[in-house]
């Protein structure tokens, strides 16, 4: 059977492959510990439970428009514009299948055949691949420890050719926990607006920081930043929403006009009743996320402390999200093998970063209890002694 090209240039998302395998062995009564996936282990706060089961009990089971509930766009925008100084309105919204889904839509409706899109590595793993899907052309920009994993102005400028059509920015980032300083963020955004730009802003982390760590949205920078921005988030990170499967993109009508139309001929509405909850989740009390942000800040210090401990790791600070990246090329290992070996003899799921661009790193994910971060690294340590 011959497939389309398109999905023959298209590499499986190794991150989902590992934590597959890791809850495969689960399955087999092997006690895995998964640093792999970036998932918060809370439940879903109480009153978002409740207005989806509310929701559930009223009948809100049926087709609704394609764009999203006209509540939850409002909802959206009036959050947009009290928290990130975004002047969106409920027309600019809309609400997607997760915080990806968002993305992919907004790919597709940009992008034609061989249009450069900029994307700073480490990268999520996700991002390259919509760009094929879309037809365009990934142009990676590698950074390095020493600049904390973070694109400059200069490379930016270097990397534009009259191709580029985008930049896509990620900020708390996955997978290094980096987050982009206002004064960083502003020069970016002056590169943008120069050579005319369209910017993918995906700020799903954007609650999630640490140690005084400022958020600034590259479309709040000017108006003339604001016209070049589009807008990608969910409610799966902060408010471990992850399974309800609700994102959202905020752009200009016409790109949220398009993908609307894309969406209509594709997956239609998002879940009815999960959209109640995504309702509540910024309606309601932020009392949860402070809570779970207090979690996430403990479990941060034990494995950075962890990691620090290991001769021949090193690992920046990250300032948000909640992942920390390692160089482990004192090992002489590739982060496949060292991966491989990890969960094969140590039972311990971890990203090789080389899906996220990265080949002398690996990603672990502190969004898990205590217990399982201090056996883990354990564990870890145990391995890297008979390598280093």
């Amino acid at each position: 059977m011959k497939l389309a090209t398109r999905i023959e240039q298209v590499t499986p998302s190794m991150t989902l492959a590992i934590d597959t395998k890791a809850k495969a062995m689960k399955r087999e009564g092997i006690d895995v510990i998964s640093f792999s996936v970036g998932e918060p282990d809370f439940n879903t706060p109480a009153h978002i439970r409740a207005a989806a089961a509310a929701a559930l009990e009223q009948g809100k089971t049926r087709y609704g428009p394609a764009a999203g509930e006209p509540k939850l766009r409002e909802v959206i925008a009036q959050k947009l514009q009290k928290d990130n100084n975004l002047c969106y309105a409920a027309e600019n919204i809309v609400v997607t299948n997760g915080g990806k889904h968002s993305l992919f839509n907004i790919m597709l409706v940009l992008i034609e055949p061989g249009d450069e899109v900029i994307i700073p590595a480490p990268y999520w793993v996700s991002y390259p691949e919509m760009v094929k899907l879309a037809g365009g052309v990934p142009v990676i920009v590698s950074t390095s420890l020493d600049q904390q994993f973070k694109m400059t102005p200069e490379q930016l400028r270097q990397a534009i050719t009259p191709k580029t059509k985008l930049l896509v920015l990620n900020s708390p980032s996955n997978p290094t926990g980096m987050v982009y300083t206002p004064d960083e963020i502003r020069a970016l955004a002056q590169v943008v607006i120069d050579h005319d730009l369209w910017v993918i802003s995906d700020e799903i982390y954007e609650k999630l920081l640490y140690d005084g760590a400022e958020h600034l949205s590259i479309g709040a920078v000017s108006p003339e930043a604001f016209e070049h921005t589009i807008i990608s988030s969910g409610f799966a990170k902060t408010y471990a929403m992850t399974g309800w499967r609700v994102g959202f993109l905020a752009a200009p009508v016409p790109i949220a006009k398009a993908a609307i139309t894309l969406q209509s001929h594709s997956t239609s509405n998002v879940c009815t009743f999960a959209q109640y909850g995504a309702m509540a989740a910024y309606e309601g009390s932020q009392d949860c996320v402070q809570e779970m942000l207090q979690a996430f800040t403990e479990r941060r210090q034990v494995i950075l402390d962890a990691v620090n401990a290991i001769p021949g790791f090193v690992c920046p600070k990250p300032n948000g999200a909640f992942y920390v990246f390692v160089n482990i090329s004192k090992t002489g290992l590739s982060s496949l093998e060292f991966c491989s070996t990890l969960l094969d003899a140590y039972h311990v799921a971890a990203v090789p970063g080389v899906a996220f661009g990265a080949d002398d790193c690996i990603r672990l994910s502190y969004a898990t209890d205590l217990n399982s971060i201090h056996t883990g690294m354990e564990r870890i340590q145990k391995y890297v002694q008979t390598l280093v």
